[in-house]
């Protein structure tokens, strides 16, 4: 018996406002043929499937085509339970019908045993526990209790969930765990939200119950084991990198085996392919310009970084049209400057001319250079329109 899993989809995520929809759906193409390659017989998919609880309506219709190729193309079970970022009740609304599929939703729980399933159904050889996230603010409220108590207490609430959900599950059968939470001494990326690193609400390895096999967690989006001597625990991490720090380490599923005498091992850590290439371009103007208009950029997202002596008007436009005509698109252009030091006095008789006033504040900032004529009527037209606002 074959486990495949994977976490963090994101679907309908975007990067400085340019949409992903394109890398999700290559990506979820490339799934359904691993699971049809490999002949996998159970996906887990432990949280985030997509990237806010209001999805919109292309990134539902993503998700949904691929829950449907996934029951029409192959014969694996598969288990979804909600993350942060998820509506757990828009999640998991036609649970029922997609039971019919051999898809298992979890969004909302209150009872472990409700989170427990055996697969196969009619001739179990694995349990799961499809635990999604469980926010803290379900929490009954305590008068008088401080931060850190509230912390402890939500801790404790995981660690006493976790141990019920076992306690629902066969002695002899294998056991996996699924979460959508931080486990103490996972590495972490700016891509995160709503995540707190450290103190008492990240959970150690040694609160899950000792009777587990392997624990399939999402939340963090770099994949990574976390260190514990008894099982394995470990985030599958975001399928696509969600920044452009996220490009220096590879994107991966673990696909597990469970062999006939009952072991459960990792068989493979399996690679994602790059749908889409991000790169991070540094300099000054020259080498920027100098690096465009020489690079291979076909096809890929740019992040530039740009330092600069001073500020210059239209920078970023040449810069991203110089990387566009090799086929990139700039995303983001920051610009560093030197900070800049006060300009020139303004005289009390000036103060009520914007034109003089925008003048020297043009010249302190651009090497005393005066705003040309295009821009000076543009400014007045501005002022005017101002003037004459109600």
């Amino acid at each position: 018996m074959k486990i495949l899993h994977t976490a963090d989809w994101h679907i309908g995520q975007r990067l400085h406002e340019r949409s992903r929809l394109d890398e999700h759906e290559q990506f979820l193409d490339w799934l359904l043929e691993t699971i049809q390659a490999r002949k996998v017989d159970l996906l887990l998919v432990s949280g985030d499937i997509f990237d806010t609880s209001l999805p919109s309506a292309e990134a539902t219709n993503l998700y949904y085509q691929f829950l449907y190729r996934l029951f029409d193309e192959t014969d694996a079970y598969t288990v979804i339970t909600a993350g942060n970022h998820d509506s757990a009740r828009h999640l998991e609304a036609p649970r029922e019908f997609l039971e019919m599929g051999k898809i298992y939703v979890v969004g909302l729980t209150d009872e472990p045993a409700k989170c427990v399933f055996p697969f196969p159904p009619d001739d179990p050889r694995v349990m799961v526990a499809a635990v999604p996230y469980l926010s803290e603010s379900d929490l009954r409220h305590l008068s008088y209790e401080t931060e850190a108590e509230r912390n402890e207490r939500y801790r404790d609430w995981l660690k006493t969930f976790y141990a019920d959900c076992v306690a629902c599950m066969p002695v002899e059968l294998p056991k996996i765990l699924m979460g959508h939470l931080f486990v103490q001494g996972g590495k972490v990326t700016d891509s995160e939200r709503n995540i707190q690193i450290g103190g008492a609400t990240a959970m150690h390895a040694s609160d899950f119950p000792d009777d587990v096999d392997y624990i399939a967690l999402g939340h963090l989006h770099r994949p990574q084991a976390i260190k514990s001597a008894a099982y394995p625990i470990r985030y599958s991490g975001s399928p696509i990198p969600l920044r452009f720090n996220e490009t220096d380490y590879r994107k991966a599923v673990y696909l597990l085996e469970l062999s006939d005498d009952g072991t459960l091992a990792l068989d493979e850590e399996i690679e994602i392919p790059v749908f889409k290439e991000l790169c991070t371009v540094e300099g000054d103007e020259d080498s920027i310009l100098r690096e465009a208009r020489t690079g291979t950029w076909e096809g890929k997202y740019i992040q530039v970084k740009l330092k600069l002596d001073t500020p210059k008007v239209g920078i970023s436009d040449e810069i991203r049209q110089a990387f566009d005509e090799r086929g990139g698109e700039v995303l983001s252009v920051e610009v560093e400057v030197p900070e800049a030091t006060q300009g020139p006095p303004i005289p009390v008789e000036e103060m009520e001319r914007p034109e003089k006033i925008f003048e020297q504040f043009h010249k302190a900032n651009f090497d005393g250079e005066p705003p040309d004529a295009t821009l000076t009527q543009t400014f007045s037209e501005l002022v005017q329109m101002v003037s004459e606002s109600p």
